[in-house]
């Protein structure tokens, strides 16, 4: 228990997740994959290995993929998805006065890479339908396992049954001799708008652009403590261009009612 509470405390300091007592056997069940990687029997030695063998350093990459949550899903809470097509994008590009300007959008916690697939797949029939923007879509998370996946663009084909038909037919590319478990892959040409970079939410500064268009940063700030949720939002915040959005989870709507911004939408806030 002293070796989990240690684990719990330095995941709090590293990346902001709260792991409380009650997530002790969900901790351990994702951490057993690594006690076998590295020949272990009992959490006790990963424990001693970590904090008493020095190999914290060389592990912690590996022990932060195990134990952040990766949930996410193909247009998850579509209402967003629909806000951004026809209020949040329009407005955006009313306001630019450059010819065929180039959006930017971030998904702050990207996981997989369905978010920022799905953002693309939005912006991308947009574009063909008016012809008179670019885009290019950012996803950043900080486990290096979802992020590898979010590069590959491979998915179960359940995964992607959210993504409407005429979408699929367009975007998603079927293996000439499907497998036991069918997969798709996001067209080259979509994966060419989108990159995937790794960063810690809690770093006291982000290496990007400060003319973000929208931000989407859904369903990660439940795992944070108060303190933590309003530094990274304000951290975020100075990333916008005047007028640009920062969209959080449905779940997190009340975290929103600390932010000094517009309010467009449920979720939705504007940079003023």
């Amino acid at each position: 228990m002293r070796d989990y509470q240690r684990i719990a405390t330095l995941i709090g300091k590293q990346v902001g997740i709260k792991l409380p007592p009650a997530k002790r056997l969900m901790v351990e069940g994702r951490l057993r994959r690594r006690l076998r990687h590295l020949q272990l029997d009992t959490f006790a030695q990963y424990g001693d290995f970590l904090f008493r063998q020095d190999g914290l350093e060389r592990e912690l990459p590996y022990l932060i993929n195990a134990v952040t949550t990766n949930k996410t899903d193909f247009f998850r809470e579509p209402e967003h998805f629909e806000c951004m097509e026809r209020v949040l994008v329009p407005a955006l590009l009313s306001a630019r006065q450059d010819r065929m300007p180039l959006l930017k959008v971030w998904s702050a916690a990207s996981s997989t890479g369905a978010e920022a697939y799905t953002i693309a797949m939005v912006l991308a029939d947009m574009a063909a339908a008016r012809r008179d923007f670019r885009f290019a879509v950012l996803g950043t998370d900080i486990s290096t396992e979802v992020l590898e996946t979010g590069r590959r663009a491979v998915y179960p084909a359940e995964l992607v049954a959210p993504v409407p038909p005429g979408m699929q037919s367009r975007f998603l590319m079927h293996p000439r001799r499907p497998g036991a478990r069918p997969e798709v892959r996001i067209a080259p040409e979509l994966r060419r708008q989108v990159r995937f970079d790794r960063l810690n939410l809690m770093d006291e500064s982000y290496p990007y652009d400060r003319d973000v268009d929208i931000i989407f940063l859904r369903n990660v700030l439940i795992y944070f403590e108060k303190s933590d949720q309003a530094a990274v939002i304000s951290r975020l915040v100075g990333h916008l261009r005047p007028g640009g959005y920062l969209l959080l989870g449905h779940s997190e709507s009340m975290i929103g009612t600390s932010i000094t911004m517009r309010q467009i939408a449920p979720a939705v806030f504007q940079k003023v």
